[in-house]
């Protein structure tokens, strides 16, 4: 079967991020969800007081919100969610798990809303109806069979404080602190960092910050695709003519020019605002080498200065007053000479400098930063680099300044606040003890790497998931898929048909539950939610859409109904009164955590939410040492457990996210800011490295990871497009690329899988008609 040219497939996109583009594509996916009419009357709501938290991303929600507070990827997400389309009983009449399994993640979603409990008949493979009050008994029933370390409780960052907090209490409650959550798959590094360096294990910048910075600096993270609703802050900055410095391997449009789809003179005029004053792109693996070659130049300009009688541009009194480890952390940097920072950083000498010499010039500087910093060997000591690099002039604990964690699921960070962590040392025991009279399990529970590793060995054999697709979210997939079909109990809370649902186990059931969007009424009471943004803003929201079905329930009925079922009662845990009156819930949250949660009922109500308290912004420092802490890296190479330098054959590979996509949920195959049509089977590479390696642009091949032999990790075929992208770096989408990274390629002490640096080879590969099918649309295949 012939292809036509691969340019029909690519071309590069021309305009800004923002404007007319992002218009068109949301009304494309109001279209094929058959959502024109609902959804426009839910998104005048979306992110506003009285109305509902975004199901997509974890971005702040401002008090004073624009007439239409949602971006692109929100739009998506409620269209996604009040989708007229349906996957109900009849569809499983028709199709068997082993026939889903050939189907692509997109096309399982994209068949519409689950409206029916369903429990797996393994004598016909397909899922067939159940009662809920069956589902849970049968259920409870497996778990009391299961030794409670067995199973594993996850949570993928979408439920609400109120379901969260009863999930964490329920697993604790039955005798396991097994509650791996999708922060251990992206901002763990940050929580374990930020917590030794200054005491707090989220970031310290507010929206107001954004308000009073003079200068800005990004790295590993892509505002227009990710976070979009950041760019409204970020281009009133760039008006102040507020420097804005990038260090990322791709140039991302958002973060080059924006448009304003709100503002009707940005749409018909021709202009755009201007984002990153500088960008540079960082070799993959380079930003350590990156801040340490800023930290160099700083120095050599500090030393300058008092040579010449200037003034320092170092703050010796904040270091002097408020932190430890500063010698020793110069001395690391004097280590280091220009040529191997540069080399490292894949960066010049000048550009770093340049970046330098913006930085000591402001006094107001903010870092803000993703999962290209956290998803590396070292992400931990990435996230402490940048901590370091601010410490150095004093910008932490006064407005305008600090670190920006940009979390990625609505409320994965609220959840780890009410306790969904594998660690019984972050949440308050006695407490829950006390107030709920139960023994909390004293010994760590397993995390996401740990979980897998677990189902590899089959120690694991019970599986709970309150939302998401973690069996296309985590590494080296293709080892985990066959283990996973092991499992005794398998139990999934879903809005969608996905992967994770197709590979049941012995006993499986798919619960379907109620969107955010969605009306949440217990007994004839309407009920109202919380979430914690990006920024530590807790918010009340309210669901006003009709239900998808009448046969939907509330996570927090869900939970209730199944810990009903499973434990013996003797715990004071008052499951269906919370499940009547989510107040209820949140007065015993506030209970459990009361300086953060304290007049919870109230608060939550106030334009924009309330903080949770953030002492590093009264610089109190909550450190071993008291003080906030430069923590010194031990290495340059980020990524050392697979480090294979000097192999010329070897491409370093980071996972990314299309424009259409957000996490494992894909909208659409098409790439708009990237300029990719219609497929996800491709693979951007360094025009050089494509000559270099024997290929051509627009050639099919298969990626094999570089290491450990032994064991076969690939993913293909794919078809490459030249890029604007270092050399020796590559980079292809998540979750197709998730099977090259070996499970224990992760972060030391976070965990996080270190998805953002793969050492591949690349071979030539013939895709077969199955394979074509996968990876080109209708109009791109010739017959």
């Amino acid at each position: 079967m012939p292809l036509i040219h691969p340019a029909a497939r690519y071309r590069p996109y021309a305009s800004a991020s923002g404007g007319w583009g992002s218009a068109f594509s949301v009304m494309n996916i109001l279209w094929r969800e058959q959502a024109l009419f609902k959804t426009p009357l839910a998104l005048v709501r979306q992110n506003k007081p009285k109305g509902f938290a975004c199901v997509s991303c974890a971005w702040a929600k401002p008090g004073n919100p624009h007439a239409l507070e949602f971006c692109e990827n929100g739009a998506k997400a409620t269209a996604w969610e009040l989708t007229s389309l349906r996957t109900g009983p009849g569809f499983f009449e028709q199709h068997s798990l082993s026939e889903l399994r050939q189907w692509s993640d997109y096309d399982l979603e994209q068949h519409g809303r689950l409206t029916h409990p369903l429990r797996y008949d393994p004598d016909t493979d397909r899922y067939r109806t159940t009662s809920w009050e069956q589902a849970w008994a049968e259920i409870g029933e497996q778990l009391r069979a299961l030794t409670p370390d067995e199973v594993v409780f996850y949570a993928s960052g979408r439920a609400s404080l109120e379901a969260s907090f009863m999930y964490q209490l329920f697993a604790r409650a039955y005798g396991t602190n097994n509650l791996p959550d999708s922060s251990n798959m992206c901002h763990e590094s940050t929580s374990v960092g930020l917590q030794e360096s200054i005491g707090v294990p989220v970031g310290t910048v507010t929206l107001a910050d954004f308000e009073h910075t003079d200068c800005i600096f990004f790295f590993g993270q892509n505002v227009g695709s990710n976070s979009p609703r950041m760019l409204h802050p970020l281009q009133e900055a760039r008006k102040r003519q507020v420097p804005i410095i990038t260090f990322n391997p791709i140039r991302e449009r958002g973060l080059e020019r924006f448009v304003n789809p709100q503002s009707v003179r940005e749409m018909l005029g021709p202009e755009s605002t201007v984002i990153s004053t500088q960008y540079h792109q960082v070799a993959i693996g380079g930003d350590t080498a990156a801040i340490t070659g800023m930290a160099k130049a700083l120095l050599e300009m500090e030393r300058t200065a008092l040579a010449n009688g200037q003034a320092s541009l170092l703050d010796h009194g904040f270091i002097n007053e408020h932190t430890d480890g500063f010698a020793a952390f110069v001395a690391e940097v004097d280590r280091h000479g220009w040529p191997e920072l540069e080399a490292r950083s894949g960066l010049s000498r000048g550009a770093l400098e340049a970046a330098a010499t913006v930085y000591a010039r402001h006094e107001r500087v903010m870092v803000i930063y993703g999962m290209g910093m956290t998803q590396h060997r070292h992400g931990v000591e990435n996230v402490q680099m940048l901590v370091n690099f601010l410490l150095m002039r004093g910008n932490m604990g006064k407005t305008g300044a600090g670190i920006c964690p940009v979390r990625g699921h609505s409320n994965v960070q609220g959840q780890r606040t009410v306790g969904i962590t594998e660690d019984p040392a972050k949440v308050p025991v006695e407490k829950i003890e006390s107030l709920f009279n139960f023994k909390v399990p004293q010994h760590k529970g397993r995390a996401t790497v740990d979980t897998c590793g677990g189902i590899l060995d089959g120690s694991v054999k019970g599986f709970i998931g309150l939302g998401g697709n973690f069996l296309r979210a985590v590494p080296d997939t293709d080892r985990i898929e066959p283990a996973w079909s092991q499992l005794t109990l398998n139990v999934q809370v879903a809005t969608k048909l996905n992967r994770s649902h197709l590979l049941p186990g012995q006993h499986a059931w798919l619960l379907p539950c109620l969107g955010r969007i969605e009306q949440d009424v217990q007994d004839g009471v309407t009920q109202v939610y919380s979430t914690e943004d990006s920024t530590g803003c807790v918010h009340a929201w309210q669901g006003r859409s009709e239900p998808a079905g009448e046969q939907l329930r509330a996570e927090v009925a869900i939970i209730a109904g199944i810990a009903q079922a499973t434990l013996s009662g003797s715990e004071r845990i008052p499951w269906e009164d919370w499940r009547r009156d989510y107040a209820k819930i949140r007065l015993a949250i506030s209970q459990v955590y009361p300086e953060i949660f304290h007049d919870m009922e109230s608060r939550m109500w106030a334009p924009g939410g309330f903080h949770r308290p953030l002492p590093v912004n009264q610089r109190q420092w909550k450190t071993e040492t008291g003080r906030a802490r430069f923590i010194s890296p031990r290495s340059l190479d980020e990524d050392d457990d697979v480090s294979l330098r000097g192999a010329r054959d070897v491409i370093q590979l980071m996972t990314l996210r299309s424009n259409d996509q957000f996490n494992t949920t894909v909208y659409g195959y098409d790439d708009r800011f990237r300029g990719v049509q219609g497929t996800r089977s491709v693979v951007f590479m360094n025009r050089n490295d494509i000559v270099r390696l024997g290929f051509a642009a627009g050639d099919w091949v298969t990626l094999r990871t570089a290491i450990e032999p032994e064991v076969r990790r690939e993913a293909g075929p794919m078809q490459i497009i030249a890029y604007d992208i270092p050399q020796g770096c590559a980079a292809a989408y998540y979750p197709e690329c998730n099977p090259l990274v070996p499970l224990w390629h992760h972060a030391e002490r976070s965990k996080v899988p270190a998805a953002k640096s793969v050492p591949i080879r690349l071979s030539r590969a013939q895709p077969d008609a199955q394979a074509l099918k996968r990876a080109l649309p209708e109009s791109d295949q010739v017959r």
